[in-house]
């Protein structure tokens, strides 16, 4: 929704967020790698009924996600212009893109907590309360960002800082509900014995190849948004629109890949190989409709979608090329997320990072050079390389799924 209340200030200050939370997005990918690992750990010590590693699991899950918060924030603070300009930022977006990234990257760690809080609930089986609480915070963020952004009588209001400063107290908002839900659970938090890490390496092994997964991830996108930003304001404006419409989509593929990790992890703890194989195969069909009839209301919806977000008759018409691709994918989309999370529940991180590093870097980012710029496709090229890569990573990730429950079963 936020950038449908920017699209208003128009497509400069949409690229300028754009490349923002480009950056951003790299360091989402850390806190939700975070996530994996203390998910699969948690899981398990919840299937094998073990309390005190349960506990010991969480703990160690917030002492790293606020260090690396805190890193994180400094980071954007002291390198924050000199990274929106290797992005591509030129004069004119530049201004904006700092400004926002100096609020929401500086104070980042927020999002760090509330990533992990989140994760830790849904761990221990409560998916209900993060996305209830999730509802809550992004429309109290909506609300927050149209009165600082467009102002209230006779004030003006912040622009594009004031969309960062929404974003920023639906932040704290949602850290503080989450927090507190945590511990009225299971899972609750000694804030005593929170520092009492012990030895961080279990949880240290299965995060670093998702966090290398995710950072390939965005780092590809840095680079192939930034090849993209080399086609035009008006294509990378359009590009974003698209992908902010598409992540609509995402939702249900996710919430699925959330809940085969959690209830494959408890499944392994178990030692029920049956039950894994069902919950991963159950959820993919469930994803593939789901997300099949999302990829419908895409392709007829394309051209109201885009007029929602711009009246710019050029941009209207490349999101509506890039949401009819985009319907294609919708499938691959969702066996590609909910595989990848069936491994990751497995406690194997380092099939999803090869899968990532050559659908991003030998489909994504070549897709763009070759489909987009050398074939004059412009932003249709772009979209066709994403649905190449996520029906290739699908097979790859369902095939490799097999062969590991096999060999667990053997």
């Amino acid at each position: 929704m936020d950038t449908l209340l920017i699209a208003q200030l128009g497509l400069v200050a949409v690229t300028a967020v754009g490349l923002a939370n480009t950056i951003l997005n790299v360091y989402l990918a850390v806190y939700i790698a975070l996530g994996v690992g203390a998910t699969a750990l948690i899981a398990r010590s919840i299937g094998a009924g073990d309390r005190e590693s349960l506990t010991f699991h969480v703990r160690q899950a917030l002492v790293l996600s606020v260090g690396v918060g805190l890193l994180l924030g400094l980071l954007s603070l002291i390198f924050g212009r000199q990274m929106l300009v290797l992005m591509g930022a030129d004069a004119e977006s530049l201004a904006g893109a700092q400004a926002f990234f100096y609020w929401v990257g500086g104070l980042t760690i927020l999002q760090a907590l509330m990533t992990i809080l989140g994760t830790i609930l849904r761990a221990s089986g409560d998916t209900v309360s993060p996305m209830k609480m999730s509802l809550l915070t992004n429309g109290f963020n909506v609300v927050l960002d149209y009165f600082l952004i467009f102002g209230i009588g006779s004030w003006s209001g912040l622009g594009i800082v004031g969309t960062a400063l929404g974003t920023i107290l639906a932040r704290l908002l949602s850290t503080v509900l989450l927090y507190r839900k945590v511990q009225q659970t299971d899972v609750a938090v000694d804030l005593k014995q929170l520092f009492r890490l012990g030895s961080p390496k279990e949880m240290v092994v299965l995060t670093l190849p998702a966090a290398a997964e995710r950072l390939v991830m965005r780092l590809g996108q840095v680079v192939y948004f930034s090849l993209i930003v080399g086609l035009g304001t008006t294509v990378y404006a359009s590009h974003m629109i698209a992908g902010n419409i598409e992540s609509f989509t995402y939702m249900p593929a996710y919430g699925l890949a959330t809940a085969a990790a959690v209830l494959i992890g408890q499944a392994l703890g178990k030692g029920d190989i049956l039950t894994v194989r069902r919950v991963a195969f159950l959820r993919s069909a469930y994803g593939v409709a789901t997300m099949s009839l999302l990829g419908i209301v895409l392709f007829f919806g394309a051209p109201s979608f885009a007029l929602l977000f711009t009246k710019d008759l050029e941009a209207v018409r490349q999101v509506v090329i890039a949401l009819r691709i985009d319907a294609f994918n919708q499938p691959g989309l969702a066996v590609s997320l909910i595989m990848a999370g069936a491994l990751q529940g497995l406690g194997d991180t380092k099939l999803p990072l090869y899968s990532t590093v050559i659908g991003m870097w030998g489909l994504r980012v070549s897709g763009v050079i070759v489909l987009g710029q050398m074939f004059g496709l412009g932003i249709a090229g772009v979209w066709l390389s994403i649905l190449i890569d996520l029906l290739l990573r699908a097979i790859f990730l369902t095939w490799r799924f097999i062969v590991q429950t096999r060999k667990l079963a053997d």
